[in-house]
């Protein structure tokens, strides 16, 4: 067995190097063929050398060292064990061996190239030679043939904390993509209108590199001390500030003749909707003495309408207290009833008279866990911290009405989690709306606490769907073997699914990470409270919302993903003229199997950057194997 010795894995137009992963997903793999990859190193899993195969079947060569290190010493007894750690002898007859202090940098020292030399051609020791990862794969590549091929992610049974540890990192990363991808639209809609508005890509690139730059670990994952964090939160507000003033750019000059208000002539709104989807939605607009009203309004598809004559549902909300105290709730498409510790105790979609809450169970349960990991605080949660499980039934204010239907209907209630933290919510269910709401804030001030949020739903499958990067994947809900097990703590984006033929529930979020289906317990991560390296992690305020959705069909059929992209992707409004006009849409797609994600300017050669020319960088994924067509 020959090893192919690096010391410093350089990035290039065929290989790709990630070290010290905390998990892989199943799209990654995706995009680096989109970029050329054909080859990639990677961290520690069940073979050494194989191809793995992503969710859409593209396909790349991927190594991990055996030597379970990206920082040996070029020590005999490390090259031994490389090669009889090797899962794939037999079927390659090359792997890497990464020297040098490579966590933290440094590179490799004079004595441990010396040690290489010694090596090269050792009698009892596989042959050494300094090499480069192209040419390690062209080597792998001619013994290709009897590789095994891995489909779907790649689990990393650890770090699963990092999910929700620094719950404001990762508010700040969902919102700061959702700001720049609006930018993006608006700005691309505004210049091919022709009306002199100058794609602001330069902008963009430096916001974009903010926001990836946060992405890096361990700052997404929140395993960072507090001087990072506050870096990262002081990059996120920019990013916030710099895209406000980008998106109102854009929508003055893509709609500057309606902006015009006539004198005496008010009462108009403009509404802007970036997704490739027409919506009917609730909205609040601003009314006369500086109030706030609520509208019912239709949004073309990656487009805007001028709205004077606000909509009637078919169905009005309605909002009813019983004698007990609870309060139920029903806008014609779903009927909830809640108690007064704010448990759902029924929800049913009308039609057919479908039942989610499970008899003797109540959904939208608190739970705090302790959560004190052996080892490394911010980035695990163990699985022993199931055992340890307490239901938040400290009621500080009981449920009550705080609008009483028509287009909206809500209640709020609050109650103490914990020693010294609470928790107030309000939910919500709108005209029309498939889904019910849950605004929730809480003031957390925990140590070594572990909080969740639990829907038990009257649904059985093996299996529950999690959103990923542009996609989706399954895992089990039981944990038959220990890599059952290990997926105690998933991650997933915007949603999640347990569905059974013909019938499902959906739990949509707009900034958590963390999530877990066993059995037919749904559960959503909310907040942890480390207390290393960050020793005020977590600490303080924070609002968020998740939503539940019964649905009929399977999730694609139900447009589960659509409304979880609804619910990340408010609609613009912006007070308008009151001249007629009609509504205009840029972009529509005519299949819902088909996402439109992403509308922009093409820099030079395909890249993003500054382009002169009216060239569209247009990104699909699709939600299921039906074909669609963009017009």
């Amino acid at each position: 067995i020959e090893l192919s010795v690096n010391s410093s894995l350089s990035t290039t137009s065929l290989t790709r190097d990630l070290w010290d992963l905390q998990g892989t997903l199943g799209l990654c793999f995706s995009i680096l063929a989109l970029c050329g990859t054909r080859h990639f190193p990677l961290a520690p899993l069940q073979h050494h050398t194989f191809f793995w195969e992503g969710i859409d079947g593209s396909r790349v060569l991927t190594h991990f060292p055996p030597g379970d290190s990206y920082g040996m010493q070029g020590r005999v007894e490390e090259m031994l064990k490389t090669v009889k750690n090797n899962k794939d002898k037999g079927r390659v007859n090359h792997s890497a061996f990464l020297f040098g202090f490579g966590d933290g940098g440094g590179g490799p020292t004079q004595k441990m190239l010396d040690r290489m030399k010694r090596m090269r051609d050792t009698d009892g020791l596989p042959r050494v030679q300094i090499s480069t990862p192209d040419q390690l794969f062209s080597a792998l590549e001619k013994d290709s043939s009897q590789l095994y091929t891995w489909v779907g992610e790649l689990f990393l049974e650890l770090h699963n904390g990092t999910y929700t540890t620094q719950a404001q990192i990762k508010k700040g990363n969902r919102e700061c993509e959702r700001i720049l991808h609006d930018v993006e639209v608006l700005s691309t809609l505004a210049m091919v209108q022709g009306s002199g508005f100058q794609y602001p890509a330069s902008q963009l690139q430096r916001l974009w590199r903010l926001l990836l730059l946060n992405q890096f670990h361990d700052v997404l994952p929140g395993s960072c001390i507090q001087l990072v964090v506050e870096d990262a939160l002081q990059y996120y507000a920019e990013i916030r500030r710099a895209g406000a003033g980008l998106q109102q750019e854009a929508v003055q000059s893509l709609c500057r003749e309606l902006l015009e208000p006539e004198a005496g002539n008010a009462g108009s709104t403009l509404v802007v909707n970036t997704l490739p989807w027409e919506r009917t939605e609730v909205i609040s607009r601003a009314g006369p003495a500086g109030t706030e009203t609520l509208g019912l309004v239709t949004a073309p598809s990656m487009g805007y309408a001028v709205v004077r004559e606000l909509l009637l549902p078919p169905q009005p909300v309605v909002v009813r207290k019983r004698e007990d105290g609870s309060i139920a709730m029903e806008n014609g498409v779903i009927a909830a009833c809640l108690d007064v510790m704010g448990h759902l105790i029924s929800l049913q979609l009308l039609d057919p008279q479908r039942e989610s809450v499970p008899d003797g169970c109540c959904a939208n349960q608190f739970a705090l866990f302790d959560d004190v990991p052996l080892y490394w605080d911010a980035w695990d949660v163990m699985d022993y911290h199931l055992e340890t499980r307490k239901p938040v039934t400290t009621l500080l204010k009981p449920l009550e009405v705080t609008l009483a239907g028509g287009l909206r209907g809500s209640v709020t209630f609050s109650l103490q989690i914990g020693k010294s933290s609470t928790l107030t919510q309000e939910i919500i269910l709108d005209a029309m709306c498939p889904y019910l709401r849950f605004l929730t804030q809480v003031e957390w001030k925990e140590a070594h606490k572990f909080l969740k949020v639990e829907f038990p739903v009257q649904v059985r499958s093996t299996n529950a769907t999690y959103e990923i990067q542009f996609g989706h994947l399954q895992r089990p809900t039981h944990w038959n073997t220990s890599w059952d097990w290990a997926r105690f703590e998933v991650w997933a984006h915007k949603w999640l699914d347990l569905s059974e033929h013909g019938f499902g529930v959906a739990l949509l979020n707009d900034c958590k990470y963390g999530a877990s289906a066993h059995g037919n317990i749904l559960s959503l991560s909310l907040l942890r409270a480390p207390k290393s390296p960050d020793a005020t992690a977590d600490m303080g305020h924070h609002q968020f919302t998740y939503a539940v959705m019964p649905h009929l069909g399977s999730f694609q059929d139900a447009g589960v993903i659509q409304h979880a992209y609804s619910l990340n992707f408010p609609l613009h409004t912006v007070p308008a003229r009151s001249a007629p006009c009609p509504p205009w849409s840029a972009f529509s797609v005519s299949s819902p199997a088909v996402v439109l994600e992403t509308v922009k300017q093409a820099g030079p050669q395909g890249r993003h950057g500054e382009g002169r020319g009216v060239k569209l960088l247009v990104r699909s994924m699709a939600c299921s194997s039906l074909a669609g067509r963009a017009s």
